[in-house]
């Protein structure tokens, strides 16, 4: 594996989350990834920077800062973000949410957990739900879900890997766990749009014959709107097909431009006021 493979996959992919209890993991995860040590170290250390950057940027605007000031998070609260590897990104929304908090509200110690898990359908993480909320005990839960539902698989592929009415079961079983496990506040979030010219020249998915459809998307983005909590609709932020500066070269996973304004329409949507039963579009 050469380093800036190692660098891709270090950016989606976090084995400690699926399997931290493996003695010597962390010991063997530079390994794992075909770098040494200190390239290692480095690299996480570039993201991070990457994203408190992008979250310095995005607090230069004072019409953004003053919407984080109306956050509803309280202090010592902890907001648990769910979704697959665009959530699970070092540079994701959720990466540059902490770094918002810790720049301009310093001292309020709001925590949030980066609940990501790259390649997961929504049946996958409902397999650890209930783990994953009693190692977390959050106040706020912002699902972002879904994608890895309507990959399609294969040659002239004629569905997608979860049904759209399996992938909506999914979703609202695992809304019924949180409330009956916790008292959490819950925010939904649309899939993200995609770009398929790209997807198609993407050596990777050739390779996986794995594609994305945004009409896929669009219908499950529909079911999702409908749901009774707060919905951020993201097909609203990144326009169908997305837009080429938001979507990565990829197709799929945003730029650290794209993740910047999955936050803003998110930081958009709570200031407005999460937790009511309202339902809202934003864009970023």
């Amino acid at each position: 594996m050469n380093t800036a493979t190692g660098e891709m996959w270090l950016q989606h992919t976090h084995l400690d989350k699926l399997y931290g209890y493996l003695p010597g993991l962390a010991d063997a995860l530079p390994t794992i990834f075909g770098m040494s040590r200190a390239a290692y170290s480095e690299t996480i250390e570039r993201f991070a920077a990457q994203a408190r950057a992008a979250a310095a940027e995005l607090l230069a605007d004072p019409a953004f800062a003053t919407r984080v000031d109306g956050l509803p998070f309280q202090p010592g609260q902890t907001v648990l973000a769910l979704g697959d590897s665009i959530t699970d990104d070092l540079q994701s929304w959720a990466e540059i949410l902490r770094h918002v908090l810790d720049l301009h509200r310093p001292g309020h110690g709001v925590r949030v957990v980066n609940a990501g898990l790259s390649a997961h359908t929504t049946a996958m993480v409902l397999r650890r739900w209930p783990a994953t909320l009693t190692a977390a005990r959050p106040d706020w839960i912002i699902c972002a879900l879904g994608g890895n539902d309507v990959t399609r698989v294969g040659p002239e592929p004629t569905k997608p890997q979860v049904s759209r009415s399996e992938s909506t079961a999914n979703l609202h079983e695992l809304r019924r766990i949180a409330a009956h496990s916790t008292t959490a506040s819950w925010i939904w979030m649309t899939p993200v749009p995609v770009r398929e010219d790209r997807i198609s020249e993407y050596a990777a998915f050739r390779y996986g014959q794995s594609t994305w459809r945004n009409d896929d998307i669009l219908r499950l983005a529909e079911e999702i709107r409908g749901f009774a909590d707060p919905v951020v609709d993201l097909t609203a932020t990144f326009k169908v097909p997305a837009d080429p500066l938001l979507q990565g070269a990829d197709g799929v996973h945003p730029t650290i431009a794209g993740q910047s304004a999955i936050l803003r329409a998110l930081v958009t949507h709570l200031n407005a006021g999460a937790g009511t039963t309202d339902r809202h579009t934003e864009e970023a």
